[in-house]
């Protein structure tokens, strides 16, 4: 998701439930000029000509720069609204655009190839911080989990929190499963990892819902990758490991205990 501020002139890149980057933008001369709402983007567009003056793609003249992301806004498909780039760097941060919103050109030439046809833009004018508009429009946002994990009783001191997401807890796999006695490898060829605890070898592509243990597939809800870590689903690690999970929801506490 992509969320734009105009009262702050701002544009958040938001990916796997986190804001990745943030970039300054010009938007609209008057509040009205740059549409508010939730809008998909359509194309991608590069060295798109300046119709207009007949200012050929990749012109240096060119007022939309060399990269456009184009918005479906009011059935115009894309042709009419956008977030590109500019050949004036003096007007980021104003409000300047008949419309469009405007980038740096190395911020846009970076966001550009990150950007998949169909994802959202949401354009607002709002005193709120870029997670709480995310958030107000449905998505779902990685939180830190204010709580412990005990494992056999002990408080267990992780590098790595555990997090939140779509309403459930995620925890780091290799240093969850170290702690239980366990080793794990990781190939960075095909983003595979591979945990051996007790007499159960878990192997694990990121990001899927399967874990093979022991030449048996095994249906998870999808792992995450946050901060270069492997993050699985506690609901899962039962099955897994062996596990017993308990959630004391007064004390804020997680706990494994080995059956």
């Amino acid at each position: 998701m992509i969320v734009v501020n105009k009262k702050t002139n701002k544009l958040a890149f938001f990916r796997d439930g986190e804001i990745v980057r943030t970039f300054s933008v010009g938007t609209g001369r008057t509040a009205s000029l740059t549409p508010e709402g939730t809008f998909a983007i359509v194309n991608k567009i590069k060295n798109r000509p300046y119709y207009k003056e007949k200012i050929p793609g990749g012109d240096p003249r060119n007022p939309l720069g060399d990269r456009w992301l184009g918005l479906e806004v009011d059935g115009t498909y894309g042709t009419t609204y956008a977030i590109h780039g500019n050949n004036n760097s003096k007007s980021i941060g104003k409000y300047v655009s008949a419309g469009c919103i405007r980038m740096y050109n190395d911020d846009i030439h970076w966001l550009f190839p990150q950007i998949k046809t169909g994802t959202n833009v949401v354009i607002t004018t709002s005193g709120l911080s870029f997670e709480d508009i995310a958030e107000q429009h449905d998505y779902p946002l990685i939180k830190h989990f204010e709580g412990k994990l005990l494992l056999n009783g002990e408080t267990a001191a992780l590098e790595h929190e555990l997090i939140l997401a779509d309403s459930r807890v995620y925890i780091p796999m290799r240093e969850v499963f170290e702690l239980l006695g366990g080793t794990v490898a990781w190939n960075n060829e095909d983003k595979t990892v591979t945990a051996v605890v007790g007499d159960r070898t878990l192997v694990h592509q990121t990001l899927t819902n399967v874990v093979d243990m022991n030449g048996t597939l095994i249906e998870i809800t999808a792992s995450r990758m946050i901060n270069g870590s492997v993050m699985l689903p506690l609901r899962n690690i039962s099955e897994l490991i062996g596990y017993y999970v308990e959630w004391d929801g007064a004390a804020k506490e997680i706990r494994l205990t080995e059956l």
